[in-house]
């Protein structure tokens, strides 16, 4: 979420999807209806027996030797077999987690002008609106956004930081410290799942970037017509989403060329792995693409932490994770120079880790 210079973009009109809720259109605006391809099935089954992975952190963190094993056993599934995974009893006090999503939802339920005091530039990723629009014609997601750099200090831009509520600065502060402790303790965990040195991540990572984004979709008339939030995968090695308490399930990831309702457990935090992790493993452990989709009567929040590398790091596939049945799938580049790619390229399913791939095809024997 690095500041990228930007020459002028024409996004044309974007329309604030919180304030057509609030004219209560008959009929949703052309740009953002989606094509037929694109269009969500809102199924009403019961929830797939086949569901994302949970793993209990204090299993990892203080079980015995056998609670330790299986739960590495199921992280280890958990990344090669699905990319997400939910993480309960991950020791962030959940009072804290009640007061990120009060300032977030106070935050959007400011007054427009208000909430524009702190508007997102055309081709920028910070602030608020609506993120990886670069065209008049591109389709729009039904969802206000609000994102901000965190770590290091000099990604941050103080103008876009809201003033209101008041305590929405020192909340954010407080809480993305405590989800970058979870970030950097899971990394030791995967590693070790890779028969890697538990450091291994956090110094090759130097001083990680960090950003959170927070998203509110509002009710939509007509949620088979339109997507709260486009296919993609994410840039960063982990992402830690919050889902709002009392929201209903909006995300849904690409499983198997389906896409699959990730259902909410109470208290949970969903982590998936990003590109970054597909990189540094050579595919072992692959981003998958996910969407939101929105709901005809409630309003869902999610609140979203990127942890990546430092913008200095060169990344590529790790040696040990190299070898004559496993060749060199991605090529080595710097992160910095990702991250800008990433930020300028609109949301497309995986299009975005094509600048890594090897283009050269490895014979078969």
């Amino acid at each position: 979420m690095a500041p990228v210079p930007i020459s002028p973009i024409n996004v044309g009109h974007i329309d604030d999807v919180q304030e057509l809720r609030k004219s209560g259109p008959a009929t949703i605006p052309e740009r953002f209806v989606r094509d037929m391809t694109e269009r969500p099935t809102l199924d009403t089954a019961p929830p797939s027996p086949n569901t994302v992975p949970v793993i209990d952190f204090s299993r990892l963190v203080k079980g015995n030797k056998e609670e330790h094993k299986s739960e590495m056993l199921e992280l280890t599934r958990a990344c090669e077999e699905w990319g997400f995974f939910q993480v309960i009893n991950h020791g962030i006090d959940l009072g804290l987690l009640k007061s990120i999503e009060k300032v977030a939802k106070d935050f959007f339920m400011l007054p427009l002008g208000e909430k524009q005091k702190h508007q997102m530039l055309p081709g920028t990723v910070q602030g608020y609106g609506q993120a990886f629009v670069f065209s008049e014609d591109q389709k729009l997601d039904w969802c206000n956004m609000l994102a901000l750099g965190l770590e290091p200090h000099f990604i941050r831009v103080p103008q876009l930081w809201p003033t209101e509520p008041v305590k929405f600065s020192e909340t954010v502060e407080i809480y993305s410290g405590e989800v970058r402790k979870l970030c950097q303790h899971l990394l030791e965990y995967i590693a070790m799942t890779l028969n890697l040195r538990a450091d291994f991540f956090e110094e090759m990572f130097g001083v990680a970037v960090q950003a959170i984004r927070m998203n509110y979709y509002p009710p939509c008339a007509r949620p088979d017509l339109v997507l709260g939030l486009s296919p993609h995968s994410d840039g960063s090695a982990l992402t830690v989403l919050q889902q709002g308490k009392g929201s209903p399930g909006g995300l849904q990831i690409l499983k198997d060329s389906k896409w699959v309702p990730v259902q909410p457990v109470p208290n949970a935090f969903v982590i998936n792995i990003g590109d970054t992790l597909e990189v540094l493993t050579n595919g072992k452990y692959k981003s998958v693409e996910h969407r939101a989709v929105t709901d005809r009567e409630k309003d869902r929040l999610s609140i979203v932490t990127f942890y990546a590398p430092s913008y200095e790091t060169e990344l590529g596939p790790i040696p040990e994770l190299v070898d004559e049945n496993n060749p060199c799938k991605y090529r080595t580049y710097n992160h910095g120079e990702y991250s800008k790619h990433y930020v300028t390229s609109k949301l497309q399913g995986k299009k975005t880790l094509e600048f890594a791939k090897v283009e050269s095809k490895i014979a078969t024997s």
